[in-house]
């Protein structure tokens, strides 16, 4: 497809200045003679092979990963087709630095490392010409929208206007992963203030500097974004992303049915957590209906699991209540029983009747789970104690430690496999090293929501649906557990090899595309082969031709 915008009468610096036109020192003679180009670069024409040779020896020289990050997204401010290639060709490498976990130390430094704006910022005092705010934007043809408030990013909390970060390394994770293409994507933070004091006080600080807003004023600024995108960005999908537990689940409900939109942290950790264990079930034998899972975590993350876990098992016979039954949330407070009266409303549909449990380590000795997932953002929760246990009740005991970034990990690979004799199923949010334990390497699988959010938005941008559905990430789910192949597991990992993802997520947008067309939630008429017209749809990071010679 056609990668980048046409030069809409720009020459010379205008060009270098643009990311999505700028080749850098491989503009041709040609093209350097009638772009105006002549002397503002030096004179040998290199291809983009040695351009991304030449990168990859700056980025590995740098001293450490924050270094690494500044400069990768200094290369997307300035080329953006050779910052793909370079991720692209070496996402095992790349993917680690533009997103989890280094973009977390890059969202607590940004009002150090900001140089120049990669997406939109709103704040509270834009009310009433949001719209205007939105035409500002230069590329008119936006398909995916990542907004945050920045009230909960990743595990590290409120960061405010800083939080920005996450937005743009998401939307990377969309063409990196999944060939949206860069001039489709516009990241959004809404400034609605930070309730970090450090912030507030701090001043570098680029955001608002006051407490968060909340209630009805803060409910007619979301409402005023969401109805200016369905104006000036008709077709684009509106992903919420690292909101605060009470929005994210009020506004996932306001505007689903509605608008485009989804939350990710919701659904999108719950597709890739359900995937991974459809592929613990290889490895353990049974089916999803004999298992039990507890949660370490009842926020947007451990519910949202739990709803896509229980469609599941709806899927297999069971009834709600029973499949809901499976499922079992601690938080900070002990295990969710009906009998407590401190219960937010998103988790009372797990509230069991059961005896009072005061922390996790009762929990699991309580109810003997078969897996436990951590979604808490409280490092070293899952302890020695708790691994053991695990390893006591079942021959191959599931741990999932998904909290971002690594350092807040619930527990460390080396941690699960040295407390069950290597013996569990291992998967966390961010990566972690292969280990070797008594003469066998465990290779970590990543339930990284990259394996699912962008091959659904992908499924959802060709296909023009008007709505993103939960069937959606349960056929997403079930997609990526069908591409994990008998090598990934035999090394311990429970998903694909990184360095496939774009397979992945063709193949999850095609069945994506399948439930849209199925389900009617687009105008647009089927395409008589879905993955074909979804391959086309993706963006291939290759320079135009401007000139010909």
């Amino acid at each position: 497809m056609t990668k980048n915008t046409d030069l809409q009468g720009r020459r010379g610096v205008d060009i270098l200045h643009e990311p999505l036109l700028n080749k850098g020192t491989s503009f041709t003679e040609a093209e350097r003679d009638a772009l105006g180009l002549r002397g503002l670069l030096p004179p040998k024409v290199t291809t983009q092979a040695q351009q991304v040779e030449r990168t990859l020896g700056n980025v590995r020289r740098k001293a450490t990963d924050l270094d690494r990050y500044t400069y990768l997204i200094s290369l997307q401010e300035r080329n953006s087709a050779l910052f793909y290639r370079v991720v692209m060709d070496n996402l095992n490498e790349m993917m680690p630095i533009i997103y989890t976990p280094t973009v977390g130390l890059a969202c607590q430094k940004y009002a150090l490392i900001f140089r120049r704006p990669q997406g939109l910022f709103i704040s509270s005092q834009d009310r009433g010409r949001i719209k205007e705010i939105l035409r500002n934007w230069p590329r008119p043809d936006i398909r995916m929208i990542v907004v945050t408030d920045g009230e909960r990013i990743l595990g590290l909390g409120d960061l405010g206007s800083c939080g920005m970060g996450i937005p743009v390394g998401k939307l990377s994770l969309y063409t990196a992963c999944a060939g949206i293409p860069p001039s489709q994507c516009l990241p959004v933070m809404l400034d609605v203030g930070t309730n970090n004091q450090a912030l507030r006080d701090d001043p570098l600080y680029i955001g608002l500097a006051q407490e968060r807003l909340r209630g009805p004023a803060y409910d007619e600024l979301v409402d005023e974004f969401v109805n200016s995108v369905q104006e000036v960005f008709p077709k684009a999908c509106i992903q919420f992303e690292d909101f605060g537990n009470t929005n994210a689940f009020r506004l996932l409900h306001k505007y689903r049915d509605t608008v485009c939109t989804f939350n990710d942290d919701i659904q999108g950790t719950a597709g890739v957590t359900l995937a991974g264990l459809y592929g613990t079930l290889r490895l353990t034998g049974g089916k999803l209906t004999d298992k039990k899972f507890l949660f370490l975590g009842a926020g947007e993350a451990g519910v949202g699991i739990c709803d896509l876990i229980v469609t599941g098992l709806m899927a297999e016979g069971l009834s709600q209540a029973e499949a809901r039954e499976r499922c079992w949330l601690v938080d900070s407070k002990g295990l969710v029983v009906k009998s407590r009266t401190d219960l937010a409303e998103h988790k009372l549909p797990y509230a069991h009747d059961h005896a009072p449990m005061p922390d996790l380590r009762a929990a699991v000795e309580a109810l003997k789970p078969t897996a436990l997932i951590g979604v808490s953002g409280m490092p070293q929760t899952f302890t020695e104690h708790v691994v053991r246990a695990m390893g006591r009740l079942n021959e191959r005991p599931v741990i999932f430690a998904l909290s971002n970034p690594t350092s807040k990990a619930e527990c460390t690979a080396e941690q699960a496999y040295t407390w069950t004799d290597g013996r569990a199923i291992f998967a966390s949010g961010s990566p972690f090293p292969p280990f070797t334990l008594n003469g066998g390497t465990h290779l970590t699988g990543q339930g990284n929501n990259s394996y699912i959010f962008p091959g659904v938005g992908l499924g959802v941008i060709a296909s023009e649906s008007m709505h993103v559905t939960d069937e959606m990430f349960f056929v997403a789910a079930k997609t990526l557990a069908t591409m994990v192949k008998e090598e990934d597991l035999a090394a311990g990992s429970v998903y694909p090899d990184l360095q496939r993802i774009r397979e992945v997520s063709a193949t999850i947008a095609t069945a994506v595309a399948e439930v849209v067309f199925t389900r009617k939630l687009t105008k647009m008429p089927r395409p008589q082969d879905i993955a074909a017209h979804v391959q086309a749809q993706m963006y291939q990071p290759e320079y135009d031709e401007y000139v010909k010679p």
